[in-house]
């Protein structure tokens, strides 16, 4: 369904606000001027066996102005959105850039961006926003009482979030766009307590977060491409089951062994291994004193061997209901879709306008984000994702191509350095592979490696059939802390001889 921008968003004083802050900032003598008007409409709801357990809204708004005055970066914002305060904040963004000049490293030059004039609105059918709370409550309730029927569940704990970011971006070039998307998640998590020894184990529903509406909580949803409906009724119906098969689970023996990797678990890794360490600022080392460098350094570009030929990576800023998709960036550029791996070589990154002209590229490929009027735009994660084969298998027919394995579904706690090169990952449920067939579950599964022996180690990709486009609302970034919503797609995929550790032996325990 196509929505408009939301009538208390256009009824602001956009174009006048983006008027009167670069007109200011171009007579103050600004070489390039952006404004920002942005409203991030957010809800959260958590119960704990079926009774409220937290709810909260927030609606967040302001403005800010970020401008260049000779080769150097200048800022500021106000939660106030009028033409005066525009205007006043212009000054404050030039003020600002003047006094930093002088301990500036490196001048500031941007890639040029063609002119955009548009209006953009993500894909959903049902505004999350326009649900009244009881509606909302009944549904994560029903599925609560549904697991707590069955024997062996506990305790269920639900949690929904949502959210509309609504964006006006105007610039001295004349680029004036509107913007509106919606993004949400939900998962359910049944606990499981052993009343003889005390053990207890968790299993969560794996449905994704994803750009869509509240038809994808309903189980209304259509499938589109990787961007799946999702049956929650099956996977709720499946849930205890699964939980009681894991409990009763005998632990991993520790060693090597050929994995099935799920797209609700692999997604994790692509976002760790991948997508960070083509963030071309981290490469660089600019995130180096709080989120850490890169293995894949740009002396490496185009050279170093990152996988296995069967291995090609996109980033993009176009996938149908990705959480990364925009119609352009907060810089102004257009949403794109580019090769950051191809045929298992690195040959791209990630790029907002001033990495873009620093090195060379002719255009950045529109990776610049500010999660608020607050914050400046920085470079942030597209959707980063492994291309299924055209032709390509289905989970099964994987499967059954594996003489002794571990099938990995679910994602779950995680760790790497900070080159996003060693790291470890584990999952929600692991299902032994004897002889091509699944032979029960096992516990205590934790996958190790590097992150080029890892992605060497791929022998083969599903097809689109098994594809999904996964991901999370809450990657952080940035320094004032940021947050932004990134999908990832990717098939199913297998492994060979990776390490697997026991992480019940490995914790000493």
């Amino acid at each position: 369904m196509t929505h408009d921008v939301d009538p208390d968003f256009v009824a602001l004083p956009l174009d006048r606000c983006a008027d009167a802050a670069l007109s200011r900032a171009r007579d103050l003598g600004a070489q390039h001027a952006q404004m920002r008007i942005v409203s991030l409409r957010s809800l959260s709801l958590r119960l704990r066996d079926a009774r409220l357990d937290g709810s909260l809204q927030d609606d967040d708004r302001g403005l800010s102005v970020r401008v260049v005055v000779d080769g150097c970066w200048g800022f500021a914002s106000s939660d106030i959105v009028t033409p005066d305060s525009a205007r006043l904040v212009a000054e404050r963004a030039v003020e600002l850039a003047r006094v930093s000049a002088p301990l500036t490293t490196s001048r500031v030059d941007l890639a040029d961006e063609p002119v955009h004039v548009g209006t953009w609105v993500s894909g959903y059918d049902i505004d999350p926003f326009a649900v009244g709370e009881t509606e909302r409550l009944d549904l994560l309730a029903g599925r609560c009482d549904l697991l707590l029927a069955q024997e062996g569940v506990a305790h269920v704990d639900a949690h929904l979030e949502a959210f509309k970011e609504r964006t006006y971006f105007a610039d001295l070039a004349g680029t004036r766009t509107t913007q509106q998307r919606v993004r949400l998640h939900s998962e359910i998590t049944a606990v499981a307590i052993d009343e003889t020894t005390g053990a207890f184990d968790t299993m969560t529903t794996t449905a994704p977060p994803v750009g869509r509406g509240w038809e994808y909580i309903a189980g209304t949803a259509v499938d589109v491409g990787g961007a799946r409906a999702w049956d929650w009724d099956a996977e709720l119906a499946e849930l205890p089951t699964l939980l009681a098969e894991k409990m009763a689970a005998p632990s991993v023996e520790p060693g090597r062994y050929d994995l099935v990797i799920d797209p609700t678990n692999l997604w994790l890794t692509i976002h760790e291994s991948i997508g960070h360490a083509t963030e071309l600022d981290r490469a660089l080392g600019y995130e180096a004193n709080y989120a850490g460098t890169s293995f894949a350094t740009p002396d490496r570009l185009g050279s170093l061997v990152y996988g296995s030929p069967i291995m090609n990576v996109t980033g993009d800023r176009v996938a149908e209901h990705g959480l990364s998709t925009v119609g352009w960036d907060d810089e102004g550029v257009g949403a794109q879709s580019w090769d950051l791996i191809r045929g298992g070589v690195l040959v791209g990154y990630q790029l907002d306008r001033s990495m873009a002209a620093e090195f060379g590229h002719p255009r950045s490929n529109g990776c610049a984000y500010a999660d608020s009027a607050r914050h400046t735009a920085i470079q942030r994660m597209p959707n980063v994702s492994l291309q299924p084969a055209a032709d390509g298998p289905d989970t099964a027919s994987l499967i059954a191509g594996v003489e002794d394995g571990i099938y990995i579904v679910g994602d779950k706690s995680w760790s790497i350095d900070m080159q996003r090169f060693n790291f470890q990952f584990t999952g929600q449920r692991f299902h032994r592979i004897r002889s091509g067939e699944l032979a029960g579950q096992v516990k205590d599964v934790a996958y190790q490696a590097t992150t080029t022996d890892f992605w060497g180690s791929m022998r083969a990709v599903g097809g689109p059939q098994t594809y999904l486009l996964a991901g999370a609302v809450n990657c952080g970034k940035g320094q004032p802390g940021q947050v932004a919503a990134v999908s990832h797609g990717c098939p199913t995929a297998v492994f060979e001889s990776v390490n697997v550790l026991n992480s019940v032996q490995e914790a000493g325990r």
